[in-house]
């Protein structure tokens, strides 16, 4: 999306809600829609990046510390939404984790937390963006997070990879009941994006194969047939274009970002 949209103001007025927005694809979604003239409201477990990004937008946005698993601390957050501007419209559910480890080594309990983030957060909070849409009557936007994961299976990363599977079938469904409520539900699907949440990744597999950082960092980049790892920026531009009006007809689909990385 060009310098010229972003200072039209596309999302002038709107009232946006994204998780996960401390740091990496969060953040560059919650900069991407503040440049775009929405107010945004960040849920995060981060307290300390929550701080750093209230002290740059100190106008633009509000910041609440919670846990996409916890019930009460969601619908609070998202209360809080509605109070402070009146709605919401669009909700990025970008929260999510991640970890490296084969079948053999993966615990019950880790199964359990990763389709807790990653599955059962965003059920939560696209409930509470869509409760709290059709109450309005003003239709919406809720865009979730999956990942190239989700779309084929990854050694070392089968829970990962079933959690996002799970976003994409989740989404699909969601797009098809809330159609009438004029709710639009879509999936971003990042290929090999530079965040900390990336260098996680990189860590964990390092150890595994035996990699120095820059080794993995490499062998992941050669993947890439477009020759670089994307930016937080990249995504953002994407899910701030599902947010427009020119994706009014649009639902239920996944978009990915990856470089020209296979398979769709």
């Amino acid at each position: 999306m060009s310098t010229q949209a972003a200072a039209a103001g596309i999302h002038a007025g709107k009232r946006v809600v994204i998780t996960g927005g401390a740091s990496g694809i969060g953040r560059g979604c919650c900069e991407r829609f503040v440049r775009e003239g929405a107010r945004v409201l960040v849920i995060d477990r981060d307290e300390a990046g929550l701080a750093a990004l209230a002290a740059d937008y100190p106008d633009e946005v509000l910041t609440v510390v919670a846990d996409v698993t916890d019930e009460d601390q969601i619908e609070a957050a998202f209360d809080r939404a509605v109070d402070a501007f009146g709605g919401i419209d669009v909700c990025v559910n970008n929260a999510g984790i991640i970890f490296v480890a084969p079948l053999v080594d993966t615990t019950a309990e880790e199964w359990r937390r990763i389709l807790d983030v990653n599955v059962v957060g965003i059920a939560l909070c696209s409930r509470a963006a869509a409760r709290r849409m059709i109450e309005a009557g003003h239709g919406g936007v809720i865009v979730n997070a999956s990942s190239g994961g989700g779309r084929h299976g990854v050694a070392n990363f089968s829970q990962y990879c079933a959690s996002k599977a799970a976003v994409l079938m989740m989404s699909q469904s969601f797009a098809q009941e809330l159609a009438p409520h004029r709710i639009r539900v879509n999936v971003y699907t990042p290929g090999h994006i530079m965040t900390p949440f990336w260098e996680q990744i990189v860590g964990q597999m390092g150890e595994r194969l035996g990699t120095t950082r820059e080794e993995t960092l490499e062998a992941f980049r050669a993947e890439i047939p477009w020759g670089r790892f994307g930016t937080p920026d990249d995504v953002a531009a994407a899910v701030s274009w599902l947010a427009t009006d020119d994706a009014e007809f649009m639902s239920g689909q996944a978009l990915a970002m990856n470089g020209a990385e296979l398979p769709w």
